[in-house]
């Protein structure tokens, strides 16, 4: 005999579904934050294209504007062979890894890996090299052949310092329900070397750039706001550390608190400018004056035309730095998305957030526009262990060889809009937000164990959320 539901039993399952429902809904609504979109505060831009990431933020001066423009155009523009016509823009290399600054930050958005050895360039990848020990500033020790970055380009009647073939190496997993992924592992082999054999111990960081918006906001975070999310010994027991990295100030001559790179070992935006002009694109700065070359490279080039020195003015410097300081964030998208909702609950339950820190305030800038904000950057801006899997084995002033800054995740969704792809984490071997998140360990394994058990739906609502910022 089937059995039959009375209509007083369909009530009682109706109002305990209803009950339920309502009941989520309930929960959801308890993290709905009001202006929430505006990522980046008052330098938040409504501007959701494929050139989200180049806005300048609105309430600047027009002096700034002014430098906006002009910072953009040495940010953009590539630079040329000296001596040439456009003074301003010359003194390329003599070695380097691209012509520009776009050449890894195209659109002001993130670098990409190669795909695999086929692809012949490096494209947006670069690598550090040092060996054991560290400098009068506590910095890393450059490789004594190849220095601390290897150029594998290099101007007419220069030797390039090599090539790097890079493969991937597949490594299958499984979620807790059963379902496969796979996470791709790379792998980096140095050849046609142009300076002799690198020195046996010598350690290598690859590195892709970021995407760029919001930098300006993240230099206006005070100190004291970083170094209070700090807890090097765990005091607070929740499995997450996060130690401040104290680098070199090349300007002040003392050690300060870092906040940039991967492994925040530039302290300000004005030394990570000057620094990546000078080893990326071999252009001297009145703060790095030296083209980056080992003494032997030194003896063989140190004679060949300069685009003046430095070869960028400090005005110009300070325009390419006010550039990137006001580029405004992108607003977030389907913040009131039920589906979302889910995923940044998930996101706070997992304690992503304790590395992600969602919500600072800025403090006091050269930038007025850039004080007093709400921001929600998804960064502590602190130094974690993310465990073996991700390491470099390459310590960096205070940041050991498994520690990596948090990085920000404010516009993260729109990469795929901006730069055509998904690659992400330091070296872009991520393929998705998905595989981002199970490289994590170390500090997050807690989260990324956590994210495997949970059910599909669950998994892409909380990838939807990160997808969101």
């Amino acid at each position: 005999m089937k059995p039959i539901l009375t209509v007083t039993s369909i009530l009682f399952f109706l109002t305990i579904a209803g009950w339920s429902c309502q009941r989520d809904v309930d929960a959801l609504s308890d993290i709905r934050e009001a202006g929430e979109e505006l990522s980046g505060g008052a330098a938040t831009t409504s501007d959701l294209s494929e050139n989200a990431f180049g806005n300048q933020a609105d309430g600047v001066t027009s002096d700034q504007e002014n430098q906006f423009v002009i910072g953009n155009s040495f940010f953009r523009n590539n630079w040329t062979i000296a001596p040439a016509s456009a003074s301003a823009r010359d003194g390329l290399g003599p070695m380097m890894n691209a012509v520009s600054c776009s050449t890894c930050h195209l659109r002001d958005g993130r670098g990409e890996p190669p795909a695999d050895l086929s692809d012949g360039d490096l494209k947006g990848l670069l690598f550090r090299l040092s060996i054991p020990g560290q400098t009068a500033e506590g910095g890393p020790v450059p490789e004594p052949n190849y220095g601390g970055q290897f150029n594998p380009s290099a101007i007419p009647g220069v030797t390039a310092e090599g090539t790097v073939a890079v493969t991937y190496v597949e490594q299958p997993g499984t979620y807790a329900d059963g379902t496969a992924y796979s996470l791709r592992k790379p792998v980096y082999q140095f050849h046609d070397l142009g300076y002799g054999a690198m020195q046996a111990n010598t350690m290598m960081s690859p590195r892709v750039g970021p995407q760029l918006p919001g930098m300006g906001l993240l230099e206006a975070v005070p100190d004291a706001t970083i170094l209070a999310l700090a807890d090097p010994d765990d005091a607070n027991r929740d499995g997450i550390s996060g130690r401040p990295n104290y680098v070199w100030n090349y300007t002040t001559k003392q050690k300060v608190l870092g906040r940039f790179g991967w492994k925040a070992n530039q302290p300000d935006l004005h030394q990570q400018t000057a620094s990546a002009f000078n080893g990326d694109i071999g252009i001297t700065t009145s703060l790095f004056s030296n083209s980056d070359m080992t003494t032997t490279q030194q003896k063989l080039y140190g004679q060949l035309p300069n685009g003046g020195s430095p070869e960028l003015e400090d005005k110009n410097l300070d325009n390419v730095v006010v550039y990137l300081q006001t580029l405004a964030v992108p607003a977030r998208r389907n913040v009131q998305d039920e589906t979302v909702l889910r995923g940044k609950q998930l996101f706070q339950q997992l304690n992503c957030m304790g590395c992600h820190v969602a919500k600072l305030q800025t403090g006091a800038h050269s930038v007025v526009v850039l004080s007093n904000q709400t921001i929600r950057p998804y960064t502590d801006l602190l130094l974690h262990d993310m465990g073996d899997g991700l390491a470099d084995n390459r310590p960096d002033f205070e940041a050991t060889g498994t520690e990596w800054r948090t990085p920000p995740l404010w516009g993260i969704g729109l990469i795929k809009l901006v730069n055509r792809h998904t690659y992400l984490l330091h070296d872009g071997r991520a393929r998705s937000v998905e595989e981002a998140i199970l490289w994590h360990a170390g500090e997050a394994k807690k989260a990324a164990d956590g994210f495997r058990n949970l059910s599909k739906k669950d998994r892409d609502a909380l990838v939807t959320f990160v997808q969101s910022l």
